[in-house]
């Protein structure tokens, strides 16, 4: 997944970031990142154990297929017609927590909503995402602290689930990407509602357009659960709206002087509204789709096209077991 930081340059805190600086200086206090690195170090770990619980050569015995880097024993890779991304066989994923639609109705495995999101299909999966993590969730822990994105993190991986579950039901799902999307949601609704204090919103809102649209039409390709970008995107979205908001510029230095102390409020009227909106939104959304999904529904019985969103048929390829 392709990244990109909309940002502030954060000068006077010693941030001698590359990136181009969108964002009006403040005195809001720097977060130290730490979370994000967690949450990286543990899905490696989980590759890791996934990898050694899969034991390719002890699977693949006797068989004319053979495993991908042997030399790595137990640890080595399924065959690549079985699995091109150097990881694990699909067993074994679901059997270590993959997203599987009947497991999680019929089978009372809710759980599965949640752990799938700490694994991954293989090595180029879990090396795209976690690159993605460390670019997009480092920045974003460091000026929100770790409460505030860990929770966008993980109820944005938890959302992508639900909708990948309403419309994916004959596939297994795993991935970071859903939560990850969520960051990326929260980064979009972070600008809008923090529109006053940003010096190039235009440019700052059109490179984070073009680096959403992008990555969401990879998704569009066999194989790839887009509906958890969607949930996930949307998710986040929302909660930026009402986790990242940040007082109207102006405010902080106007604390420093009483005769300008009545002059501003701490936040203005729209990010008051996008909030309670948005809170409504996300209560609606969750309540919704939980209710369908433990009540064994299809989305696609309610949206006939709603398919497309994941895969587009082509003469190269079909999208039949979708």
């Amino acid at each position: 997944m392709a990244s990109g930081d909309l940002e502030r340059g954060a000068k006077n805190r010693g941030n001698n970031s590359n990136f181009p600086s969108f964002y009006v200086e403040t005195a809001e206090k720097q977060w130290t990142s730490w979370l994000i690195p967690m949450f990286v170090v543990a899905n490696i770990a989980v590759f890791i154990v996934v990898m050694y619980v899969n034991d390719c050569p002890k699977r693949n015995f006797g068989s004319e297929r053979s495993c991908v880097a042997k030399f790595l024993g137990r640890f080595s890779f399924q065959p690549l017609k079985e699995n091109p991304l150097f990881g694990p066989s699909s067993a074994t994923l679901e059997k270590m927590g993959a997203l599987e639609w009947n497991k999680v109705v019929h089978g009372d495995q809710g759980w599965r909503l949640i752990t799938c999101m700490w694994l991954h299909a293989g090595v180029i999966h879990v090396l795209a995402n976690m690159l993605s993590l460390v670019f997009i969730g480092i920045r974003l822990e460091q000026q929100f602290g770790f409460v505030r994105v860990g929770l966008i993190y993980l109820v944005s991986g938890f959302g992508g689930s639900i909708l990948s579950s309403l419309f994916i039901q004959r596939n297994i799902s795993v991935g970071a990407s859903g939560a990850l999307f969520g960051l990326l949601g929260a980064m979009l609704s972070e600008l809008l509602t923090n529109w006053t204090i940003y010096s190039n919103k235009i440019a700052a809102l059109l490179t984070l357009v073009v680096i959403i649209a992008i990555n969401l039409a990879v998704g569009i390709l066999p194989h790839v659960d887009n509906f958890a970008h969607i949930g996930g995107f949307f998710t986040g979205f929302l909660l930026g709206f009402v986790l990242l908001l940040r007082p109207q510029f102006g405010w902080v230095e106007s604390r420093q002087f009483l005769a300008d102390a009545r002059v501003k409020s701490k936040h203005k009227a729209y990010q008051y509204m996008f909030l309670m909106a948005a809170a409504v939104l996300i209560i609606a959304g969750f309540t919704l789709g939980l209710v369908m999904l433990f009540k064994g529904e299809n989305g696609n019985d309610h949206c006939s096209w709603c398919h497309y969103l994941s895969c587009v048929p082509t003469s190269k390829w079909n999208c039949e077991n979708r």
